[in-house]
Parts: C-alpha cells; sequence; structure tokens
C-alpha cells in the first residue's frame, strides 16, 4: 500500500536511536524527509548522515524553549515544508516514589513533558490541513509499570494533552495521534531488564505475558508509527495504539 509520505517533511525528535530512529528510517525508506534530533551533536550528525540526502540533523533538548521553533525552521530550510511531527525523548529515569528525587522529577518534566507540550503547540501553530503530530508515550498511559514511577505520572497527563490537542486542532484537519510501545526490544529496554538480578529470566518472564510470545522489535514500531504519520491514516486521530504485542489486558 502506498502509504503517501513521498516528499512530505517530518521532524523526529529523539532519531539518532531506538524507536525514533526506527520510525524516521521507515519515513525515508517510504520517501519522507525528516529532521532528526537528539541532544548530541555528533550523534546527531552520524544518525542524518546514514539515512542520507533525504535527512538533515539538529542537535537539540526538548527542554530547551527554543527548540520548536528552531526544528520546524530547519525543516523549511532544509526540505521546504513541515508536514508533521514525532515528538519522542527518553524514557525518564527509573524507580519507586521513595527513591526519585525532586530533581529527577523536575528534569522530566522540562523534557518528557513540558518539551514535548512546547513542540506540539509550535506544530499545531505551524502546520496546515494534513498535518501531523504524534507522541511516543508508553503503555503506562493506560497501566503503571512497577519501577517507573516518574513515566506513570507524566505520559498519562501527556495523553490528555494529546487528546485535548486533538479536539482543538480537528477543525483544521490537523490530527494528533499516540503510540504506545510495550516491550520492543531497544536499549532502553535492556536497562531496564538489566536492573534484576537476573536480565534472561527477567525477559523470559515478560515475554511469558506477550501474546505474542516475544518483545517486539524497533522495526516493527517503526512501521506502526510511520503509518499513523502518513496520509493513508488521514481519518485516525485522538487515539493512543499500543504496539505491544498485545500485552494490554483492556481493549
Amino acid at each position: 500500500m502506498d502509504l503517501g509520505l513521498k516528499d512530505r517533511v517530518y521532524v523526529v525528535t529523539g532519531a539518532t536511536r531506538g524507536l525514533g530512529n526506527a520510525t524516521a528510517r521507515q519515513l525515508v525508506a517510504d520517501g519522507a524527509k525528516v529532521v532528526v534530533t537528539g541532544r548530541d551533536e555528533k550523534t546527531v550528525a552520524e544518525a542524518a548522515a546514514d539515512l542520507g540526502p533525504n535527512a538533515a540533523g539538529v542537535a537539540a533538548d526538548n527542554a530547551d524553549p527554543a527548540a520548536a521553533g528552531r526544528l520546524i525552521a530547519a525543516a523549511r530550510e532544509h526540505f521546504g515544508g513541515f508536514d508533521g511531527v514525532l515528538i519522542s525523548v527518553g524514557g525518564p529515569p527509573p524507580g519507586f516514589v521513595a527513591d526519585n528525587t525532586d530533581e529527577q522529577w523536575q528534569a522530566a518534566f522540562e523534557t518528557v513533558f513540558l518539551g514535548a507540550v512546547r513542540l506540539a503547540r509550535a506544530a499545531a501553530a505551524e502546520l496546515g490541513e494534513g498535518g501531523v503530530i504524534a507522541f511516543v508515550l508508553s503503555g503506562s498511559v493506560y497501566e503503571p509499570i512497577a519501577g517507573l514511577t516518574i513515566s506513570n505520572g507524566l505520559r498519562p497527563g501527556l495523553a490528555g494533552f494529546a487528546k485535548s490537542l486533538a479536539d482543538e486542532v480537528g477543525p483544521r484537519g490537523i490530527r494528533v495521534v499516540g503510540v504506545l510501545p510495550g516491550r520492543i526490544a531497544t536499549d532502553r529496554m535492556r536497562q531496564l531488564d538489566g536492573l534484576s538480578p537476573d536480565p534472561e529470566a527477567t525477559r523470559a518472564a515478560n515475554e511469558a505475558g506477550i501474546p505474542l510470545r516475544r518483545y517486539g522489535t524497533p522495526e516493527e514500531f517503526g512501521r506502526a508509527a510511520a503509518f499513523l504519520l502518513s496520509p493513508a491514516a488521514s481519518y485516525v486521530t485522538g487515539v493512543m495504539l499500543p504496539v505491544d504485542g498485545g500485552a494490554r489486558s483492556g481493549f
């Protein structure tokens, strides 16, 4: 199926590795042009070079209030347009209620929550009909995950913001969606499994609770996200799509 991505222009944050990178890779493979971002200038340049001539890299921190404007301007400068954004940031520090400090909460709020809100607001102001704003969130939007208290606190709030935004910009023909990764085999997931005394046993136990009995691959996530960003999903908005192998128990 032709997703209609040829020559469309997207900003993808957190795109030097993991889920953001997998999505950027799929967008480019289907003919889109992307501005990839991350905090480290060297890794951003390497990621853009690896994606080829239809990618440009801009080092940016989502917590920087000026980042949103810079990224949208870069999309127009490099590729002459701006059709959508995938807002993906690294997961906040793991920990339980008694473990996480005020400083960790504040830093995560600035990057994970407020940075995403700023970028979405800026995108909404710049996009025209057919534009799309997508958030990479987490299964914690629906079900808290043990040991990820900060994520449990911030991700559901972003989902509520995304739904409100979808209602507000829908009359202008702009879509807003959330993508909820479950256990995807990324460096982040290996880090979380590695917190246990026996990471292999932890992974096996986690896989046993997934109906497909395995972790997903970044490529599988990237394909789902690219579809939601594409014109092929033109009547899909205001939804939170789990990409989790069926792990979520609810409908």
